[in-house]
């Protein structure tokens, strides 16, 4: 089939790559974001689409929205059969959806009906998903409810990130997303509805949204971090001073008064378990800090203004004392 792809970020590579080195395809022409700032310097850059398109010569169009006149009038030119989307980041109008004869299919990362939406992969972690996945499907009006192609399904692992799970949803969905228009072209795949019951919404995750509550449950804490690695990074307050969080690790529950057979009481030594919600225990090689139950191990941390370090490297340049207390 002819194609154009519609994609921005890194995450739709691996699909654009597949239909590249397809030999029953033909990507005519690939539908990106206009270039915007990015990095320390905030230069202007071309979508990590964009650049994959201009090192192998295809055409690139970069609407301001999918909507305006010359960008639908070059469609039209261009003539594709199907246009593949892998995360766009855009709404898609009724006058571009009506132009390929076999539609807009998109690759979404979740289990649909599950975590429609813009952030199905930071939900699903955030909300401690076992498994999860990714689904073709076609897109209709309304937000990621048209009917599904097919699915991949992938375990959620206790570690991940949403960035070490997009990956890997990056490249099994690729396979998929290949075999959904492999389907569509040989007239052997059919699209079913998507059920009515097992709706649940993924809204976009802000810098708001990643502030870490240390009244909440460790569990909580871990997943939310783990949800906001890479973007848009979690993070608290320190002595009125941003910090950004990696990835924590949750310390062992402490039983109060609990012995070894020599009489030591474990965690009552360090104070790990009466550590109140922010308070921190820093030890030569960890920090601990406590949360409505019990405390997390802080791993990576950036201060505001500088460079990503050890939660103990950090400790030690700032001096903590007992009295300190993350916000």
């Amino acid at each position: 089939m002819r194609l154009v792809f519609a994609g921005t970020p890194d995450t739709a590579l691996p699909s654009l790559r597949a239909l590249l080195d397809s030999p029953r395809h033909e990507v005519a022409a690939v539908v990106t974001r206009p270039d915007a700032q990015s990095g320390r310097g905030r230069k202007v850059h071309p979508s990590p689409v964009a650049q994959l398109a201009d090192e192998v010569g295809i055409e690139v169009l970069r609407p301001a929205k999918a909507g305006d006149p010359d960008f639908l009038d070059r469609l039209r030119e261009i003539g594709p059969d199907c246009c593949p989307v892998v995360a766009y980041g855009a709404l898609l109008p009724q006058s571009a959806l009506d132009i390929p004869p076999h539609g807009w299919i998109n690759l979404h990362f979740s289990l649909l009906p599950a975590w429609r939406g813009a952030a199905p992969v930071q939900h699903a972690v955030l909300h401690g998903d076992e498994i999860t996945g990714a689904a073709t499907f076609r897109i209709v009006k309304e937000l990621d409810a048209g009917p599904v192609f097919g699915v991949v399904t992938e375990r959620v692992r206790a570690d991940d990130t949403s960035g070490d799970l997009l990956g890997r949803l990056a490249e099994s969905g690729a396979e998929l997303l290949l075999a959904t228009l492999d389907g569509i072209e040989d007239g052997t795949l059919e699209a079913r509805e998507q059920p009515q019951d097992g709706v649940s919404l993924a809204p976009k995750i802000g810098v708001d949204d990643a502030r870490v509550d240390w009244t909440a449950p460790a569990l909580r804490v871990d997943r939310l971090v783990r949800a906001c690695t890479p973007a848009p990074g979690a993070w608290t307050e320190f002595r009125g001073q941003r910090v950004k969080l990696g990835p924590v690790r949750l310390a062992p529950a402490v039983e109060p008064h609990s012995a070894d057979p020599h009489g030591v009481e474990h965690g009552v030594e360090h104070g790990v378990d009466r550590l109140g919600p922010g308070e921190i225990r820093a030890a030569k090689n960890s920090v601990l800090v406590g949360t409505a139950t019990h405390p997390v191990e802080l791993g990576e941390v950036q201060p505001q203004g500088k460079r990503v370090m050890t939660a103990a490297e950090w400790a030690r340049g700032v001096r903590v004392t007992d009295q300190d207390r993350l916000d």
